[in-house]
């Protein structure tokens, strides 16, 4: 529990979720570049007529001020600081997965200026129309560096020689790509390994699953068991297709 009393005044930060809390206020999880993921109470801000619930809101980078004591601080203003950065409608759920891992994945009160600046460049290029596998493993490529869980991906593990992109790989998580399968670890191309370390277009359709698979995997180590929301609901969306094929 933080003891000492807090005031933040116009703090860069991005809406990560919201919620309804009690009859007039909202939840609010943002990230913040100073301050990292926060949890703040806008009260009264369910009304209709508050100005302030339109900015409350995934996607929109905005100036937040809070006070308090605490785990949860109160929102005392918030004001608009930039466009708007929505993914276009189909690629929305790629928006909202990047919120839910950070929502998941970071704690409270962590600094992490550098993902911040992250997050917000990956939001443009979501609505700029890049290529939107590659801005979602470079992404998760970053954010386990951040975290302290960076994938190694130019060199072998063993004996430090660099990746031969011609040679297949087995990529075991807790030690890195070598030429000998350990318990567990995942194959992977030399040449898939290299195109995620130099953020390539992941074009290759072999290189983006393999890419997809190595990052994901390293992910659900860090949730633990945690299911996210946001692949559920791809799985869905996936299904009727496949079950027309």
């Amino acid at each position: 529990t933080r003891s000492r009393a807090m005031r933040i005044t116009l703090q860069p930060a991005v809406v990560l979720h919201r919620r309804p809390y009690r009859d007039t206020s909202l939840l609010v999880e943002a990230l913040t570049r100073d301050h990292g993921r926060i949890g703040l109470v806008g009260r009264g801000m369910r009304g209709a007529s508050n100005r302030r619930r339109g900015l409350l809101r995934p996607f929109l980078p905005v100036l937040l001020s809070w006070s308090g004591t605490g785990d949860l601080y109160t929102l005392t203003g918030a004001e608009e600081t930039g466009q708007a950065l929505d993914p276009p409608p189909r690629r929305l759920l790629s928006g909202l997965y990047l919120n839910e891992l950070l929502y998941r994945l970071l704690t409270r009160h962590d600094p992490q200026p550098e993902l911040f600046q992250r997050y917000l460049a990956a939001l443009a290029a979501l609505a700029s129309g890049l290529d939107e596998e590659t801005v979602l493993r470079v992404f998760e490529k970053h954010l386990l560096a951040i975290l302290g869980y960076g994938l190694l991906l130019d060199r072998e593990a063993d004996d430090g020689f660099p990746i031969d992109p011609h040679r297949g790989y087995h990529y075991a998580l807790d030690h890195g790509p070598r030429r000998e399968p350990l318990a567990d670890s995942l194959p992977i191309a030399g040449r898939s390994l290299l195109a995620l370390a130099d953020e390539v277009d992941l074009i290759d359709p072999e290189i983006r699953r393999e890419v997809k698979r190595l990052t994901r995997a390293a992910i659900a180590r860090q949730l633990d068991g945690r299911t996210l929301q946001t692949r559920e609901l791809a799985k869905a969306r996936r299904a009727p297709h496949e079950n027309r094929e």
